[in-house]
């Protein structure tokens, strides 16, 4: 015999989705391998620094380091390597 609480009880995990919208997904595709000449990671284009942080960094900060991605691919595949 299986007994059930009512749903109002125990409600179902929810989280805020306003928070959600705003606070960017990680770019980690899963691909973690530092590329020596570039000094980024493969799979997602993001320094070291970058990575360590991710989880720390306000909304608006993932925002400016997703904003930088493409550029950085397309400087890749332009065979001009980052410097900095």
């Amino acid at each position: 015999m299986m007994i059930s609480a009512p749903a109002a009880q125990y409600p179902a995990m929810t989280t805020d989705s306003a928070l959600l919208s705003s606070d960017p997904a990680s770019p980690c595709v899963g691909v973690c391998v530092m590329n020596p000449q570039t000094q980024l990671c493969e799979g997602c284009f993001r320094t070291l620094d970058e990575i360590a942080g991710w989880w720390d960094y306000p909304p608006s900060q993932k925002q400016a380091v997703l904003a930088q991605l493409d550029d950085r691919l397309a400087r890749i595949m332009d065979g001009v390597f980052l410097t900095d």
